[in-house]
């Protein structure tokens, strides 16, 4: 081939050149080293090639000399400093590995073999070496004389080395015969995938412009086919638009025509409104004129209302004179004001009725009173009389059977007072109209719903309890279940919230705090608040507690004449009901509830109150009627129950305020008092008398009363 006989004389150039000699090793393509690493550095030869000669030229003389001078020592070798040429005689061997000769240079270069052929070659020598030495009979450590001719031995190995090294020659040039075969087949190999790659890549490219192409196409057909479609849609839509101007013309002429009939409709309806107006307005004024000429009765908030009526149907009426018909909420006003009118006149007939029936009433009961006083007159001198020696027997022994005169002067004018509250609304109960009974509950609740939560609370809420009592009873609105009311929407408004808030907390005092007896000072303070800015609640809640509890005055009411034993037994305080009389120990916890709020409100003031002075109804009353009790005589089972409870609620204010007067009053009760309670107890009434006793007992021994302890919980409640 001619590519391989130009890299052979390349080859045999390189090897002859001046730069220097390449060097081959078989072992390099397993060791994974370059072949021409070697070119890559300065040329040189092999550092083994001097030990190479030197072994070879010196070991045919060792080998030699041995043979004929069996007498001698075998040396290791020659030295360095005798030439070969004088000892050895010139053979092909010799030339060819002369350092002189160029072809044992090229040779040396090129086909020696590696490091370690060499030393396994050097091993193996050493061992023949070895085994020569053993059978020379005689070891010679002098050096023999040169020798000029060459043993067969020598001679054998010299052309066994010439074998090997054209055994290395030629399977050197095999190897790389084969690696030049196998590069040009690789090299084959990728110029053949490089030009399939790019006719992949030209395929790629031209598949890729086609898909393009396609895509674009079918993007244009797409677009068309859409603008025909939006074409067509727009054809519809526009078509589907006339359609519907269409139909709303049409649909706008017949809404003209609808409204034309409408608005005829209108005028004839508000001419008839009109007409209805006028007609509402003249029985409103005819009405009006029915109530004045009896605007010389008590009526003002009849007539008020009656004004404001008119007011409004004139407004209607003056909205109307403007030009414009009266609306449907304008006549549905009208109608309620003339149906309130309406309702005015026959309330006021009802009125008018009742007043004459009143007093027909009054003239006969006027008439019977005079009779009655008249018998009364002689009554009441039997019975001064008889008081009259009662008294001279008490003042005997010492103690009263009844208040005193002025106690009982202050009881019924309490009472009297209570009595014409009641009256003054009288008409606010005993009503039918449906509106007045509506304004009837809301105040009631407005008055009695914020007292029965006094219990509940305490602080900044009792506070805000307080304030909607007082707002209340002040003519000021306040919001009750979701409605503001007012005393202000009936005349009576204010003696009805007065007189059913007073009997609400005489009511809490008989069931609630009968039950909790801490609950006295939390419906007392605001109890003693109200009193204090309204003093008509507060008087009309003494009236309650003395009508359902007279010993609060204290009073013990006597049996009058025909007065069946249940009236009378109402009169002390029992409830009586078809069932009979309520048992005692219900009714001592009933009194027992009514002294103790009655104590708390002696006790207590409003601490937010902005007026000075003394309390309308301070300890001075407590130590009245505990005087007033011990001068009258004791009840069994009652006494002992009152006296322990105002003890417990008030003893330890008064022991602050009268200190030795007071301790006179305990002792005076230990002492005198209380034997007289135990004398008119029975066996069975023992359990008040003894813990009456026990309360005494531990003041006068330990010389203090403890505060009560609901007040304590309280804390800031003081008088």
């Amino acid at each position: 081939m001619p590519a391989e006989s130009l890299r052979w004389e390349t080859l045999e150039a390189l090897k002859n050149s001046t730069k220097g000699k390449l060097k081959y090793n078989p072992d390099w393509l397993e060791k994974g080293e370059d072949i021409l690493d070697g070119c890559n550095g300065s040329p040189s030869l092999s550092p083994l090639s001097g030990l190479i000669l030197k072994r070879l030229s010196t070991r045919p003389l060792q080998k030699t000399r041995s043979l004929c001078s069996p007498s001698r020592d075998t040396s290791p070798g020659l030295s360095e400093e005798e030439p070969l040429s004088s000892s050895l005689p010139t053979s092909p061997y010799q030339t060819l590995l002369s350092p002189a000769s160029p072809r044992a240079a090229s040779l040396l270069t090129l086909s020696s073999p590696p490091d370690s052929s060499l030393k396994q070659d050097d091993k193996q020598e050493e061992d023949d070496e070895q085994r020569e030495a053993d059978l020379s009979p005689v070891a010679n450590p002098t050096p023999p004389p040169a020798i000029s001719l060459m043993s067969p031995k020598a001679t054998q190995v010299a052309g066994f080395i010439r074998i090997c090294e054209e055994k290395h020659r030629a399977k050197a040039k095999a190897e790389l015969n084969r690696r030049v075969e196998l590069q040009e087949r690789l090299v084959a190999t990728v110029a053949g995938l490089e030009s399939e790659q790019l006719k992949r890549f030209e395929e790629l490219m031209e598949l890729k412009q086609r898909q393009e192409f396609q895509s674009m196409r079918d993007m244009l057909d797409k677009e068309a086919q859409e603008s025909l479609g939006r074409q067509e849609k727009l054809k519809e839509e526009h078509q589907k638009r006339i359609k519907i101007l269409n139909l709303r013309l049409r649909e706008a002429e017949q809404q003209r025509v609808r409204e034309a009939e409408l608005e005829r409709q209108r005028q004839a309806e508000g001419r008839e409104r009109l007409r209805a107006l006028n007609a509402v307005q003249e029985e409103v004024l005819q009405l009006h004129q029915l109530l004045e000429p009896n605007t010389a009765l008590d009526h003002a908030a009849i007539i008020t209302r009656a004004n404001q009526l008119c007011s409004q149907v004139s407004e209607v009426v003056r909205t109307t004179a403007e030009g414009e018909f009266p609306s449907v909420e304008d006549m549905v006003v009208v109608e309620r004001a003339l149906q309130d009118m309406r309702g005015l006149v026959r309330e006021l007939q009802q009125q008018e009725a009742q007043e004459t029936e009143r007093r027909r009433r009054q003239q006969e009961e006027e008439e019977q009173r005079r009779q009655q006083e008249e018998l009364q007159a002689q009554q009441e001198l039997e019975k001064k009389n008889a008081a009259n020696a009662a008294k001279e027997k008490a003042k005997k022994r010492g103690l009263q059977n009844s208040a005193d005169e002025s106690t009982l002067k202050w009881f019924r004018e309490l009472q009297e007072a209570a009595n014409q509250c009641a009256q003054s609304f009288e008409d606010l109960n005993s009503t039918k109209d449906m509106q007045t009974k509506k304004v009837r509950m809301e105040l009631q609740k407005a008055a009695t719903i914020p007292v029965s939560q006094i219990s509940s609370v305490s602080g900044s809420k009792l506070r805000e309890v307080f304030d909607k009592i007082d707002k209340l009873l002040s003519g000021r609105p306040v919001v009750s279940g979701g409605k503001s009311v007012s005393t202000s929407l009936h005349p009576h408004g204010l003696e009805f919230v007065s007189y059913k808030l007073a009997e609400k907390f005489v009511k809490q005092g008989e069931e609630e705090v009968a039950s909790h007896h801490e609950a006295a000072f939390p419906i007392a303070v605001v109890a003693s608040g109200v009193w204090e800015l309204h003093p008509r609640v507060g008087d009309l809640i003494l009236a309650h507690l003395h009508k359902k509890c007279p010993y609060a005055v204290p009073y013990y009411p006597p049996m009058k004449e025909g007065t069946s034993v249940e009236d009378y037994q109402r009169i002390l305080g029992y409830r009586v009901e078809d069932s009979g009389v309520e048992a005692q120990d219900s009714f001592l916890k009933r009194m027992s509830g009514m002294i103790r709020l009655y104590a708390a409100i002696i006790l207590l003031r409003w601490p937010y109150t902005n007026k000075q002075g003394p309390d309308p109804h301070g300890l001075s009353h407590g130590w009245r009627w505990l005087a007033q009790m011990l001068n009258m005589e004791p009840l069994a089972d009652v006494t002992a129950t009152l006296l322990f409870d105002f003890l417990e609620v008030c003893g330890h204010e008064l022991l602050k305020q009268y200190q030795g007067q007071f301790w006179k009053l305990l002792f005076l009760i230990k002492d005198d008092y209380f034997p007289r309670i135990e004398a008119v107890t029975s066996t069975g009434q023992m359990g008040s008398v003894m813990r009456l006793k026990q309360f005494l007992e531990n003041a006068l021994r330990t010389k203090q009363i403890p505060p009560p302890k609901g007040q304590l919980a309280s804390g800031f409640w003081r008088t």
